[in-house]
């Protein structure tokens, strides 16, 4: 891997750029000026392009048959018993568990370790790594332990600045970013995943940037929540067209009450159909109409060609991540 040529005053020193958390307005997520990436043009892998040689992962060769229901699973941070319980919830209910970072914690449970806990109860998961928190020999330590643990699969995120969540004291790492990951994620034998956001600037070059990673070593795509099903397909469409022939996993937000109306809300960058949220908040029973709000939106997703599955991002308020985790479960029942 060639030594990385970073954009110049960029926070996250990424080599392969922009991020997902650039504003509509091309501002920085972290500074208030513009992203560094936006005069530049998209940036090439320059590494081997990824070849599999092992068989084809069940979690691929699954979405090749019929789509599939991935779900977020809402639990307390550092309480494996919490991550017990919203998983003997969901399992049997979707195909695989998405276990990203924790919306409100920087301070978590290994990926390796919260993987362990979840297969434990019986459900496949689809395990998020970021570059935030760890350097490259860390990184591939994960991978390495991922592997031997037999997950679904890893999904590679460059990751929030530290100065964007609950310990701004911590240093940043970022020594790899999401496509570096994802080669370094390929090379270790598990399926990868990587996230694209259609409208975050520069939103013409976010297909080319796709087809970067698919490069390096992406197998599946999360689109980003992007809002109406149109906008869904129209960047299905440019990515395919420009080369990222890779299945797509379409973002469903997930909100059955206040509280997770209101996370919702603060997610930076966030785009969802419109009126979607306000439909939830002013109906009589905000639960019921989350759920058939969320299946809908993801009944549309799938009928887009080339998207091969859903994430249902379920946003839990403290104190609701079963009720939440109760709710995923009801969609994706409803789903399959």
């Amino acid at each position: 891997m060639t030594a990385p040529l970073t954009a110049p005053a960029c926070p996250k020193a990424m080599t392969h750029g922009p991020c997902g958390g650039v504003a509509e307005d091309g501002r920085c997520e972290v500074a208030p000026v513009p992203c560094s990436f936006l005069p530049l043009p998209t940036m090439r892998w320059s590494g081997p392009t990824a070849v599999r040689t092992a068989p084809e992962p069940r979690l691929l060769a699954l979405m090749r048959q019929r789509p599939v229901v991935v779900a977020d699973l809402p639990a307390v941070a550092l309480d494996r018993a919490s991550l017990e319980r919203s998983a003997d919830v969901v399992v049997g209910h979707v195909d695989a568990v998405l276990l990203g970072d924790h919306g409100a914690a920087r301070v978590q449970f290994s990926p390796t370790y919260r993987a362990s806990v979840v297969q434990a109860r019986g459900l496949p998961v689809w395990q998020g790594l970021n570059c935030r928190d760890r350097n490259r020999v860390a990184l591939e330590g994960e991978l390495a332990g991922l592997a031997d643990l037999g997950v679904g699969a890893v999904h590679c995120v460059t990751g929030d600045h530290t100065a964007t969540g609950d310990r701004p004291d911590a240093r940043p790492v970022f020594d790899w970013d999401s496509t570096q990951l994802a080669a370094a994620a390929r090379a270790a034998g598990v399926l990868v995943s990587v996230g694209e956001t259609p409208h975050g600037p520069p939103a013409e070059r976010r297909p080319h940037r796709l087809v970067e990673k698919v490069r390096a070593g992406a197998d599946v795509c999360f689109v980003n929540h992007t809002g109406s099903v149109q906008e869904l397909r129209d960047f299905v469409e440019r990515a395919t067209d420009a080369g990222a022939d890779v299945p797509f996993v379409a973002c469903v937000a997930v909100a059955t009450d206040p509280g997770s109306v209101a996370e919702l809300r603060r997610f930076t960058g966030l785009r969802l159909p419109a009126g979607y949220l306000a439909g939830i908040e002013s109906a009589h029973d905000p639960a019921r109409a989350g759920i058939a709000a969320a299946t809908a939106l993801a009944e549309e997703y799938l009928a887009v060609p080339g998207v091969r599955g859903v994430d249902l991002s379920g946003v839990a308020a403290p104190g609701t991540e079963l009720t939440t985790a109760t709710a995923l479960a009801e969609i994706g029942r409803r789903l399959s």
